[in-house]
């Protein structure tokens, strides 16, 4: 066991020094103790991934482990986001107040503890409360495997540190489609909180066994800070309930949505008016208002909407078809290379003076990631589907560290906005995803609607084909059902239910073929943006040019006179 404080006190270094308040001193380490650093801060941060991920890519199986309804079982990942979200606002304060290493046991700990209360959960009540929980805990080990990431690199390649350490959660959900299967099989989804339980156990001994580097504590919290946590940790909670149950409980058809989204706005509205006018706010409005700030927002939010045509799109139209996660294990293995290839890609590329340039990519390969699976049909199963999403995980990764450190440039130099950064770009990630999901689910629903009404309305018996259809499906039954109107009723469904079949596909292609168009609209503001900055920046340094060659000539003009 190591020392209660192996690095002793003593003032840091200049190279030492925490970068942010909160964060961790970064002595000199030798090299088995940096490739030490490394590999627990991977454990750590697909350790909190895979948290939801497990519950995520399961919840099919979970639906009917627990005898729950659609509408039912979708709580589970709500209330994850819930609380990730809602902690979020206190998580910095309590690093920088009571420091990293009582952050660190104590939130490790406690995640170990959820896990290990979720082997009694009984019912989906029980799962739910269990679920929000860990959400809580869970949103402390992101910013705790970016921290161990940081130890791993020297000073140099810090960026390359940062990248790995943010990069790391997205193979969370493929991963989890690749093994969960196997620990349904267990004992059913108290295999999944098992391995779980494991993963957080191991977690658990290695940050005790080596403990971060101090940083620098300070008395941070304030008596508002728990009042705006009060109001707008609810609000946020119901801005999670209502983007996800509303394409299961339909928008306009379900009283309780509208009352929530009214709620939650009263809600958030009162946090943002008591923020707004604190001397020491614990989020800047202010600076969160700033164009810079809604604009980064506004991309990465539209970035998390076009990446969910992974998991709502691709892997719900291959779920659709009837493939399970056990027939998805080389399309999971391709999203996984396209991830670790990002990762790979985006910390060799990354420098601080061009961070817009992977975000333009990115858009790029995720137009034509969504191009490409929109030419499906009721024939294409996953291997068809490799290189897109191959593309897609690639994409995910690449864009991510930089759109963060596009703020945290800001952060650096403000100290005080930190807690409002990570706000803000937790919320871009977590809502982001939730409004991707709700967009394309909600388009994709519509779109079948719309589909099946057609098909519906061609589908004659004066039709040859129709017909033709019908006879093919009644010598199929023939043999199993003597009675005529018994034959005729079963070849018409199934006729129906290929029908269906057929509108689902066409309202999937629509749906890729919408994310490609937003990507593109995405892609076309960004460069717009880029451009224009890069002309006032070009006019700003011509009339800098004219100003200097003016007072150049003016004294030139007083010497000769």
């Amino acid at each position: 066991m190591a020392k209660s404080n192996p690095y002793g006190p003593r003032e840091w270094l200049p190279h030492e020094k925490p970068m942010l308040p909160g964060s961790p001193s970064t002595p000199l380490h030798p090299w088995p103790r940096r490739i030490a650093f490394g590999v627990i801060g991977l454990l750590i941060s697909i350790t909190g991934a895979l948290s939801n991920a497990l519950v995520t890519a399961n919840l099919i199986n979970l639906q009917g482990t627990f005898g729950a309804y659609t509408n039912e079982i979708a709580w589970l990942p709500a209330v994850y986001v819930m609380g990730n979200i809602s902690i979020n606002l206190l998580l910095v304060k309590f690093r920088q107040q009571y420091g990293l290493r009582t952050f660190t046991e104590a939130f490790l700990l406690l995640y170990a503890l959820v896990a290990f209360f979720h082997l009694f959960v009984n019912d989906l009540s029980s799962a739910i409360i269990v679920r929000a929980a860990h959400g809580m805990v869970g949103a402390a080990l992101s910013s705790l495997g970016i921290y161990y990431q940081i130890q791993a690199w020297p000073a140099k390649h810090r960026l390359k540190a940062l990248t790995i350490g943010i990069c790391a959660s997205q193979l969370a959900i493929p991963l989890a489609r690749l093994f969960s299967s196997e620990l349904l099989q267990l004992e059913e989804w108290r295999g999944l909180y098992l391995f779980e339980l494991g993963l957080a156990m191991i977690a658990f001994g290695c940050v005790l066994v080596l403990k971060l580097p101090p940083g620098d504590r300070m008395k941070v919290f304030e008596k508002m800070d728990f009042v705006t946590f009060i109001l707008l940790a609810p609000g946020m909670a119901l801005i999670c309930a209502v983007l996800s149950l509303g394409r299961i409980e339909w928008w306009f058809s379900t009283p309780w949505l509208g009352v929530a989204l009214a709620l939650a706005v009263v809600l958030i509205v009162a946090a943002i008016v008591v923020e707004h006018n604190r001397k020491n706010p614990l989020i800047n409005t202010r600076w969160l208002g700033s164009g810079a700030m809604i604009r980064l927002g506004f991309v990465m939010i539209m970035m998390r909407i076009v990446l969910a045509e992974q998991n709502t799109g691709a892997i719900g139209f291959l779920q659709a078809l009837g493939l399970q996660n056990e027939q998805m294990h080389n399309l999971a293995l391709a999203i996984i290379s396209g991830v670790v290839l990002g990762i790979v890609a985006s910390a060799l590329t990354i420098k601080p003076g061009h961070l817009n340039w992977p975000i333009v990519t990115s858009l790029l390969i995720m137009m034509v990631a969504s191009w490409m699976d929109a030419q499906a049909s009721p024939l294409t199963r996953g291997n068809n589907m490799y290189i897109s999403q191959f593309l897609l995980g690639f994409s995910s990764a690449f864009f991510l560290a930089p759109a963060m450190l596009l703020g945290i440039g800001n952060v650096v130099t403000q100290p005080k906005n930190l807690v409002s950064f990570v706000v803000l770009f937790g919320m871009s990630q977590n809502l982001g995803g939730l409004i991707g999901a709700a967009v394309l689910g909600t388009f994709q629903t519509w779109r079948e609607k719309y589909h099946s009404s057609l098909l519906g309305d061609q589908l004659s018996l004066l039709d040859p084909n129709v017909t033709d259809r019908l006879n093919q499906y009644a010598a199929l039954f023939n043999s199993q059902l003597g009675d005529p109107t018994l034959l005729s009723a079963q070849s018409s469904a199934q006729l129906q239910t290929v029908a269906t079949l057929q509108a689902n596909v066409l309202a999937y292609n629509d749906t890729y073929l919408l994310t490609a168009a937003l990507a593109l609209g995405t892609l076309m503001w960004v460069l717009w943006r880029l451009t224009r900055q890069r002309y006032l920046n070009w006019r700003q340094a011509q009339r800098l040019l004219a100003e200097q060659r003016q007072q150049a000539t003016l004294a030139t003009s007083t010497e000769k006179e």
